[in-house]
């Protein structure tokens, strides 16, 4: 069962009965009953698993529909290419991260599984749900531009046009792409102690400057669902390997050396109620 959101600040009082009149005492701890109806809507609030299938999908499709109709509208207007996707990540992070945790990346779910913050069952779910919903995007695009004679190579994400760019080259700037984002995941959005009210827009901003940076070099893909989807709706699949190890193993290594940053139990317990609590990216258990 996936963890519930909790109240956003922990905040601890006491009730003061030295002043009540001895009737109002009886009578108030007369009344005091147990409150299971807080219980029970934890338990009711608490995402199923195909509320995080769909959440998943429809947040990833929403993500490559937004990215890649960017590249295929304006291929000439590489801001725009570059800043719609994170746009629509920031928006699909709030509108959706309480339900899933609104990974929309296998780089981030395996991660999120190394550092067993998501069950290692669900990991499954969650690729294929992202890998889903991004072929679905792509399809959908090259139904709406089936009149347009240009290709649909934008959409994709490759380097084979820049010849001073090698393959492992390519590998290393996706893995430190990737990296870079994960680190700052879980950084704003699973440590106890962030202040996670405005953790979209860091996750946004983050991938927007990568994408500013690298976006003319390997695409920065930093997702290998957002490469494989569009390569499997127009079955061009040269050096998308790059674009699926590359993330994974920045992911990865993001999750490890993050991990080192994490308090102890006893700095958890002494930073507990002075820090806001967050919801996404939660274990989901």
């Amino acid at each position: 069962m996936a963890n519930t959101p909790s109240t956003i600040f922990s905040i601890s009082s006491t009730h003061n009965n030295d002043n009540m009149p001895a009737d109002d005492i009886d009578a108030s701890k007369h009344n005091q009953t147990p409150n299971h109806h807080d219980h029970d809507q934890d338990q009711l609030a608490a995402p199923s698993h195909y509320q995080k299938i769909i959440a998943e999908v429809l947040g990833t499709y929403i993500f490559v529909f937004a990215g890649c109709g960017a590249a295929l509208v304006d291929r000439e207007n590489t801001l725009a290419a570059v800043l719609v996707p994170a746009l629509a990540l920031m928006s699909m992070i709030y509108a959706v991260g309480h339900v899933s945790g609104a990974h929309f990346n296998p780089a981030v779910t395996a991660a999120f599984a190394v550092a067993r913050r998501l069950p290692l069952i669900q990991v499954p779910m969650y690729v294929l749900s992202q890998l889903f919903g991004s072929t679905l995007a792509s399809l959908t695009l090259r139904l709406l531009f089936r009149h347009d004679q240009r290709d649909f190579l934008p959409m994709l994400t490759q380097y084979s046009w820049s010849s001073s760019t090698s393959d492992i080259e390519a590998l290393v700037w996706e893995f430190i792409f990737t990296f870079i984002l994960t680190f700052t995941i879980f950084g704003v959005a699973s440590d106890h102690r962030a202040n996670n009210a405005l953790c979209g827009v860091a996750i946004g901003g983050t991938l927007l400057f990568n994408a500013l940076l690298g976006g003319s070099i390997t695409g920065a893909s930093m997702n290998p669902a957002r490469s494989l989807g569009p390569a499997l709706a127009i079955g061009v699949y040269k050096n998308q390997w790059v674009y699926v190890v590359g993330p994974l193993l920045g992911g990865v290594v993001a999750s490890l050396v993050y991990s080192l940053l994490r308090p102890t139990q006893s700095g958890k317990q002494h930073s507990a109620t002075n820090s806001v609590y967050n919801d996404l990216y939660v274990s989901q258990v």
